[in-house]
């Protein structure tokens, strides 16, 4: 809980400066940022994995999760180039934890999970494709209806999310090609 804090306290200071989340009051950052991180994190398999977080901004799922399963890896993907210097103060004590300030698409390395929060699917899918062999979303129910309709991927069915109005995690195994 400490460490969960630590990050909220140093996002609040950022996001004075640097547009990180428009959520910041503690109730609503608590359940949206930090309990569907938490939640996405407890559906990871009980092994040590690889984790890909696409799109990462103020470290959601991504740190969250790295603190609830410090026996992973994990890869945060941030393309703007300020949000990843937050990302990297965010995670100095978190071994587990790397920072990669570039676009997902030019990462060279392979995981086991690619996940994302907040990220247009259409655009995660391709990534996860020829990155990862697991794939977990956090979306809309809506999204994820249309979701589960792509091909590539064998969805398993949409498990929602138990305080959110319309809040899914989507969860599927890539098919090789």
């Amino acid at each position: 809980m400490q460490q969960l804090y630590q990050h909220y306290q140093l996002l609040l200071r950022w996001n004075r400066v640097l547009n990180l989340t428009s959520i910041v009051t503690l109730d609503e950052t608590v359940t949206r940022h930090y309990c569907e991180s938490l939640f996405l994190g407890l559906h990871l398999p009980p092994e040590p994995v690889s984790v890909l977080d696409v799109g990462s901004g103020a470290g959601f799922p991504g740190i969250p999760m790295a603190i609830l399963r410090p026996d992973c890896r994990f890869t945060l993907a941030e393309s703007h180039q300020r949000k990843a210097v937050f990302l990297r103060e965010a995670t100095r004590h978190l071994r587990n934890v790397r920072v990669s300030a570039q676009r997902a698409e030019r990462i060279e390395a392979s995981f086991n999970w690619v996940v994302s929060r907040a990220v247009n699917w259409k655009e995660i899918l391709p990534i996860a494709a020829r990155l990862g062999r697991q794939v977990a979303l956090l979306l809309s129910r809506p999204d994820a209806e249309e979701l589960l309709e792509t091909s590539g991927v064998q969805w398993q069915a949409p498990i929602r999310i138990p305080w959110g109005k319309q809040q899914v995690l989507a969860r599927g195994q890539l098919c090789s090609t």
